[in-house]
């Protein structure tokens, strides 16, 4: 049933570009477990061995005040549509600055130039294992589409408003960690 590579091969690749949706896993010693899922839409694959996401603003920074204290990070999908299927990606996580060279290469390279507003920062998971099972338990589900809600909250809040609410929920976390979220 579970199976363990060394590095994504081009059956994983396939089955992450037919995903919508991911989540991501993260702690730190003494801190509440992290779990966050997010649209495949901001997710590349860039090496057999490394993926980015785009960030998007969100509630918290957990994922990033983890990374900076541990480092550890687990990336998950599964089908809920066709085959069953679970694939995990294992390793350590980092968060790129929005704004640095680093974030303006990807961006350029894999994402079009294209920056959503509210863009806070990119996830980049260096992989150390990548492990399948069986899906069996994960309910089949029809997808229906993305959902514009994020949009419209950036929208609403404008470049200016994006920005005093990281200052004001983004640079601790619920534990209080700090995120070392900052722009360049």
């Amino acid at each position: 049933m579970a199976k363990d590579y060394p590095a994504l091969n081009a059956h994983h690749r396939d089955f992450i570009a037919r995903q919508h949706f991911f989540f991501t896993a993260t702690a730190a010693a003494g801190t509440r477990i992290n779990i966050s899922p997010r649209s495949t839409d901001q997710f590349r694959v860039i090496g057999d061995n490394a993926v980015v996401y785009l960030d998007r603003t969100g509630s918290g920074n957990e994922t990033a005040a983890h990374l900076l204290a541990d480092g550890r990070m687990t990336i998950m999908f599964c089908a809920v549509e066709g085959s069953p299927l679970i694939l995990r990606l294992y390793g350590r996580g980092r968060v790129i600055v929005r704004g640095s060279e680093e974030y303006s290469g990807l961006l350029a390279g894999e994402f079009g130039g294209s920056e959503p507003l509210g863009a806070r920062q990119m996830v980049r998971l260096d992989l150390d294992l990548v492990k399948t099972s069986c899906g069996y338990g994960v309910p089949l589900m029809a997808y229906q589409g993305e959902r514009d809600t994020m949009d419209r909250w950036a929208e609403a809040k404008g470049p200016d408003g994006i920005v005093d609410y990281w200052a004001e929920k983004n640079m601790v976390s619920m534990d209080g960690l700090p995120t070392g979220f900052r722009q360049e």
